[in-house]
C-alpha cells in the first residue's frame, strides 16, 4: 500500500496562527509535533516510511524536508498550482502507476486529529482486504456524528449494507448515495438524527488502476493530461511536462469529480476520535470537550466559562467571559464567539482583498 498525504491545503480558519508561508499541517497546534509530523506518525507505526509520499504546493517542499528529513525526497510531490484534490491524486496516480505494481493508494488529509490510531490501522487493513478482493471498488472511510456539526462535510449512504463473502467483517461497508459539504445548523441537526449520514474523514483507499479508470469516465480532460505526466516521470522532462499539464487540470474535487458518479464507491463506518480541526472552535471541542478552557500559553482567568486561549508571547488574563476563542500572535489578536469560528475565512478573505499581505 501507497499512503499520499494531501498537504497543499491553507487552512484559513486557523487565523492568525495559520499563515500562507506556513499553514496549519506546519503548525503544533495540538502537541509539541506538527499536525503533518503528526500524520506521518501514526500511518508509518504500521508501514513503511518508504511508502508515505506527500503531496503539496511547490512553494512548502522545503518546510516538508525539513520537519521529515528521514522521507526520502524523492516522495515529496511538489505541484506547480494550486488545484482541487482531484488533480493532485491524478498526479499520483500518475507517479504510482509508472513505477510499476498496481498498489492500493491510500489518501489521507496532512491535518486532522485522531485520537484512536489502533483503529485507523484496523480500518485501514480491513479496507485493504476488501480492495484486494473487489479492486474495482473505491473506499471512502466515514465517522458516525456525535453531534449536528455544521463545518464537517457528509457522506449519505444506503441505508443496507454490502454483504458478500469477501467483506464480512465487524466494520460496515455501505454504498455510497453521494456527499454534501457543511450543512446549516438545521440540516446538520436532521442528519444526526438519521442512520445513513457520515462525516466526511477525507480518507480514501482504492487500486491505482481504478482511480486511473474512473479518472478517464468522469474526467476525461484530467485524465489526458495525467497520461502525459506518466510517460515522463522519472525522466528530465517530467518538470517542464508537470509545469503546463497540471495548472491546466480540472478544478473539481475527488468526491463530486468521481466517487459521486460510480456506482462502485463505498464507505467503511469507523469510529476514529476524529475531527478535521477545520476552525478554532473544533479544535478546542475535539480535544476538551465543550465546557471547559482550552489554553495554550500563560493565562489567568477569573470566572469565565468554554474558553480557548492560544497565547503566543503575551501574559492573557480574562475575567467573566463565556464562549470566546482568544488568539494572541507576534503581530495580530483574534477575538471571536465561539459560535462564529467558521466565519474566521472571512477575515482572511477581507486581508487579502485589502492588501494586507503581511497579515496573511
Amino acid at each position: 500500500m501507497k499512503f499520499l498525504i494531501l498537504a497543499g491545503g491553507k487552512g484559513t480558519r486557523l487565523w492568525p496562527v495559520s499563515r500562507k508561508n506556513k499553514p496549519k499541517q506546519f503548525q503544533k497546534l495540538i502537541s509539541n509535533r506538527t499536525m503533518l509530523q503528526e500524520t506521518v506518525d501514526r500511518i508509518q507505526n504500521d508501514f513503511p516510511l518508504k511508502d508515505i509520499y506527500i503531496a503539496t504546493n511547490e512553494s512548502y517542499v522545503s518546510e516538508i524536508e525539513n520537519e521529515l528529513p528521514k522521507l526520502p525526497v524523492d516522495n515529496i510531490i511538489g505541484e506547480p498550482a494550486f488545484r482541487e484534490r482531484a488533480s493532485c491524486i491524478a498526479l499520483a496516480s500518475a507517479i504510482f502507476s509508472n513505477q510499476g505494481a498496481d498498489e492500493i493508494m491510500a489518501v489521507f488529509p496532512s491535518d486532522h486529529y485522531i485520537k484512536k490510531e489502533k483503529e485507523l490501522i484496523r480500518v485501514l487493513k480491513k479496507a485493504e482486504a476488501f480492495l484486494n478482493n473487489n479492486p474495482d471498488y473505491l473506499v471512502a472511510v466515514g465517522v458516525k456524528p456525535t453531534g449536528p456539526e455544521t463545518g464537517y462535510g457528509y457522506i449519505k449512504h444506503q441505508k443496507k449494507t454490502i454483504v458478500t463473502e469477501k467483506s464480512k467483517n465487524n466494520l460496515k461497508f455501505y454504498k455510497i448515495e453521494k456527499f454534501i459539504e457543511k450543512p446549516d445548523l438545521e440540516t446538520a441537526e436532521k442528519y444526526y438524527q438519521e442512520n445513513d449520514f457520515l462525516w466526511n474523514a477525507g480518507i480514501y483507499l482504492w487500486k491505482t488502476s481504478a482511480i486511473i479508470d474512473r479518472f478517464k469516465k468522469f474526467i476525461p480532460d484530467s485524465y489526458e493530461r495525467l497520461c502525459k505526466i506518466r510517460k515522463v516521470v522519472g525522466t528530465s522532462e517530467f518538470k517542464k511536462v508537470l509545469d503546463k499539464e497540471y495548472p491546466l487540470m480540472d478544478m473539481t474535487s475527488v468526491e463530486y469529480g468521481i466517487m459521486e458518479n460510480d456506482h462502485k464507491s463505498v464507505v467503511i463506518e469507523a469510529d476514529l476520535g476524529w475531527s478535521d480541526v477545520g476552525s478554532w472552535s473544533v479544535l478546542k471541542d475535539s480535544l476538551i470537550g465543550k465546557d471547559s478552557h482550552f489554553v495554550k500559553g500563560e493565562h489567568l482567568d477569573i470566572g469565565s466559562k468554554n474558553l480557548l486561549v492560544y497565547g503566543c508571547k503575551k501574559f492573557i488574563t480574562t475575567v467573566g467571559l463565556k464562549d470566546l476563542i482568544i488568539v494572541d500572535t507576534d503581530d495580530a489578536i483574534l477575538i471571536c464567539d465561539k459560535n462564529n469560528s467558521q466565519l474566521v475565512k472571512t477575515v482572511v478573505e477581507k486581508l487579502e482583498k485589502d492588501g494586507k499581505v503581511k497579515l496573511l
